[in-house]
């Protein structure tokens, strides 16, 4: 059964390219985030976020469905979806992948060993109730099997059968691969298999499931077991999209053919699990037209669907992209989900292609978009990001609350949170053979490969607060040379580099320092990146934010919160971008943030005659010399609504 140990150095991630790939990079043959930022959101993730999710997933009816399932237990079906039981394989992926951890630094390791031994117990628990669900023939799906009298894939386009094994193969793959167990490797490779009999050309189902997910699992499942099927069915359901099997609704990804689309569109995680599966085909296959479809859909989405906190969705209706540059604020989705299928999407993409760009959108989601998603405590969750929560708002509750919630009836984005978290160390840095890649900024140490020997490089910062990082060599073949390369994020404004106290003359052009040489154990390289707080307008064309800027430092987006502001709401306040931005360093404040001041002012209060909020252009209104002036006290988005409920936004209007 599952160990309680972590497993040795050199485990491999949620992506393990095959042998021949046609990558350009892959992903660092070991890694280990040990302190810092991260390391402390994936204690709080190791301590508070994966431990409950048993708890939750007996009180919302998941586990109870798997024993109906089984035949142990009886009632009713509890849940409302037809998708519950996705929720108990996302969560067996990230404790999988927690299993796989060291202890934390600072940790007891007889109190760490513990907490992993429980975490393997209840693993193994539930890993016991999923393999008992399942039908002789492979199939596993409660729903179908305890409310529709044991029938199938009658609704493709809602039923979500593929999609619940896309997140137990996913699963299977990481506890095979964190801790060496093949019980749920067998139940998965069991579904995988009945799929393999009935979809496909010639056989019963020519069709697809309408969100997207198996895709990207059977491509893993191919590199894990070496199966060719497995990569093969994967390609036919990406191809089966967009033929209007499924009704032609972009909502399914069946309007157009992917490498047809001009634009993403429909669905946002739909759309991107399934442009994450596209990519991991043209990384095994070395499709050329895949990859120009990749390139050109991210290119779209990151220039005109896509929110400042690297968030995706425009519309509550049907969870969509919307149209280019329809942008809102308070009424942006941006849901969690989305927020992480875009990392996966773009972590592909960075493999793929080896350029630097795509590191830069992973790390604006990740720290906005995505960590927004989860309490500081870890213990509450939001569905949906917006950018705005107005004075006077009236929160309904619910699953698209703007207030943190402990768990949803769709209960999709926490688990997801939890396994992204808790694998975060595999998208920090790539090789290609003949060095290391950084793409992210974490305390840690990671494994590259020059020529067939290992590198090895130790990270230290207390990046995002500050923007030093220190590498030092650790590992090195003596005598030959390999590339360290350094992402330089596109945010900042210049940055400085020395190896071994000398300057590094080079300007970074397409978002890489390369720094290549023979190195020796103790070698030190210093990055030094500006963090300098800005102010950043939005394209024009955006017109729920024309005339607004936004603050950010570094890769932070920062908002305003109520509860920083007595003496008014938020929806009357302008900023003066003619005085100076300032910051504070605030170890007591949200975990430990640094602030950003600006000078700001209230419109004054309407003539309270004034029954009707329009009036002629250029008339009435108060002078901005007799507006009240007030400071404005900004905090990073990810830290918004763990205080007190009120009023929220991160675009400022400037007159």
């Amino acid at each position: 059964m599952s160990r309680t140990s972590p497993t040795t150095a050199g485990t491999a991630g949620p992506v393990l390219l095959g042998p021949g790939a046609h990558a350009t990079l892959r992903p660092a043959a070991a890694a280990a985030i040990e302190g810092g930022f991260w390391q402390v959101r994936r204690a709080v993730n190791a301590r508070a976020g994966i431990p409950q999710g048993p708890r939750l997933l007996e009180s919302a009816g998941n586990l109870h469905d798997l024993r109906l399932a089984a035949g142990t237990a009886e009632g009713d079906f509890r849940g409302d979806y037809p998708f519950m039981d996705s929720d108990v394989y996302k969560w067996l992926e990230a404790a999988s992948w927690q299993l796989g951890q060291s202890a934390p630094d600072g940790r007891d390791a007889a109190e760490a060993d513990g907490e992993r031994a429980a975490l393997a117990g209840e693993v193994d628990r539930i890993i016991g109730l999923v393999a008992a669900a399942q039908q002789p023939d492979g199939y596993l799906n409660t729903w179908f099997q305890v409310t529709k009298g044991g029938a199938r894939y009658q609704d493709l386009r809602w039923g979500h059968e593929l999609y619940c094994a896309g997140h137990l193969i996913q699963a299977a793959v990481a506890h095979h691969r964190s801790t060496g167990g093949k019980e749920l490797l067998r139940v998965a490779t069991r579904f995988a298999d009945h799929i393999d009999t009935v979809f496909g050309p010639g056989k019963a189902i020519e069709s697809f499931d309408g969100h997207p997910e198996v895709e990207t699992a059977l491509v893993e499942l191919y590199r894990e077991t070496g199966e060719r099927r497995y990569l093969d069915l994967a390609q036919y359901f990406v191809d089966r999209h967009g033929h209007g099997v499924l009704g032609g609704e972009a909502y399914c990804q069946d309007r157009v053919p992917l490498r047809a689309a001009e634009n993403v569109e429909g669905h946002a995680v739909r759309q991107l699990y399934l442009l994450a599966a596209a990519a991991d085909l043209a990384c095994e296959t070395g499709e050329a037209e895949l990859r120009a479809a990749g390139e050109r859909l991210w290119r779209a989405m990151t220039a005109t669907k896509t929110h400042l906190t690297g968030g995706v969705g425009a519309h509550h209706d049907k969870e969509d992209f919307g149209d280019p540059f329809e942008l809102p604020t308070e009424r942006a989705y941006c849901e969690t989900c989305a927020a992480i299928a875009s990392i996966q999407w773009s972590w592909r993409m960075a493999l793929l292609t080896g350029e630097a760009r795509y590191g830069d959108l992973i790390e604006r989601t990740l720290f906005n978009g995505v960590l927004s998603g989860v309490s500081l405590d870890g213990e509450t969750w939001l569905y949906v990001n917006p950018l705005q929560i107005r004075d006077g708002h009236t929160d309904l509750g619910g699953d698209k609350s703007a207030r943190r919630t402990e768990w949803f009836r769709c209960a999709c984005c926490p688990p997801n949170v939890m396994r992204l978290l808790a694998s975060l160390e595999h998208y920090v840095t790539s090789t290609d053979g003949a060095g290391l890649q950084v793409h992210q900024y974490a305390s840690g140490r990671y494994t590259g490969d020059a020529a067939g020997r290992p590198v090895v490089v130790s990270a230290h910062t207390t990046y995002p607060a500050a923007g030093t990082v220190t590498f030092t060599v650790e590992e090195t073949p003596g005598d030959r040379p390999w590339t360290l390369s350094l992402r330089i994020p596109h945010w900042s404004a210049g940055f400085a580099a020395r190896v071994a106290g000398e300057p590094v003359e080079d300007t970074a052009a397409d978002g890489w320092l390369r720094l290549e040489r023979v190195w020796a154990p103790g070698d030190e390289v210093t990055l030094e990146l500006d963090l300098t707080p800005r102010l950043t307008s939005a394209d024009p064309r955006v017109d729920a934010v024309r005339g607004c800027v936004a603050i950010e430092r570094g890769p932070l987006v920062y908002c305003l919160e109520q509860v920083d502001h007595p003496g008014g709401g938020l929806d009357d306040i302008v900023i003066d971008t003619s005085r100076p931005l300032t910051e504070q360093d605030r170890p007591d404040l949200l975990g430990g943030v640094v602030t950003v001041r600006a000078a700001g002012r209230r419109r004054a209060a309407p003539d309270s005659g004034h029954w009707w909020p329009y009036r002629a252009a250029g008339r009435g209104g108060t002078a901005p010399d007799e507006d009240p002036a007030v400071p404005l006290t900004a905090i990073p988005y990810y830290a918004w609504a763990n205080r007190q409920d009120g009023s929220m936004r991160v675009w400022l209007p400037t007159g």
